[in-house]
């Protein structure tokens, strides 16, 4: 185990039933991401992308082989220690946003610090004027824009201080000019030391990523 990788996946498979049908989403991935990487996985869809992501994240438990995260391998942890590793050391961004509709900005930024226990009032303020929202923070999300959802969405990923950011077709549901405000924000949030893993099909996007992993019908044909 090094000390600078950030993700390691070793010959990971994914394997899914579908009636009398085995889909195998990823097969044999063995991968390294290292701290302060900004990686781009891009294919086809359908071609096992957003399947890696979750391996990844431990959204999703691997069919065979090993994930480790931060030097902590995952194979054989309960529920409850997965939700740790998470809660520690990744945030997510959505495609979707995922924002609660009932709760303002500023309160949808703070969820996942008062679900850890840890309520970051300030903290969650500060995020939202990073990410240039810091005048909407009572607004509801179906107030704001495609981009600013997907600001908010960033801001809470980042309450917790994960070192590693996943984000899934963050830009996709995005016209140009708010696609290009959340390419600078990730560039700005790796060269502050975040890790980033980016499924996109964006090819701006991916030109900005150091490095990236073509993956097709499961498997890593490059990276």
């Amino acid at each position: 185990m090094t000390d600078k990788a950030a993700i390691i996946l070793d010959k990971v498979c994914k394997y899914y039933h579908r009636g009398s049908e085995t889909v195998h989403a990823v097969q044999n991935v063995s991968l390294t991401i290292n701290n302060g990487e900004y990686v781009a996985i891009v294919g086809h869809s359908g071609s096992g992308k957003t399947t890696l992501l979750n391996l990844m994240g431990c959204l999703d438990r691997p069919s065979k082989g090993d994930v480790s995260i931060t030097g902590n391998r995952t194979a054989n942890r309960s529920e409850k220690e997965l939700t740790e590793i998470r809660k520690n050391s990744i945030g997510f961004i959505f495609q979707q946003f995922f924002l609660i509709p009932t709760l303002t900005v500023l309160q949808n930024v703070q969820l996942p610090a008062l679900f850890a226990k840890n309520p970051q009032d300030k903290k969650a303020a500060d995020y939202l004027q990073m990410v240039g929202l810091g005048k909407r923070l009572k607004h509801l999300p179906s107030q704001l824009s495609g981009g600013e959802m997907q600001r908010v969405a960033i801001a809470r990923s980042l309450i917790n201080d994960p070192p590693i950011l996943l984000a899934d077709e963050p830009t996709g549901n995005l016209d140009s000019h708010n696609a290009e405000t959340i390419m600078n924000l990730f560039e700005k949030l790796n060269n502050q030391g975040k890790t980033i893993v980016v499924v996109t099909h964006n090819r701006d996007l991916v030109k900005r990523c150091s490095r990236a992993v073509h993956i097709e019908d499961g498997n890593i044909k490059e990276n």
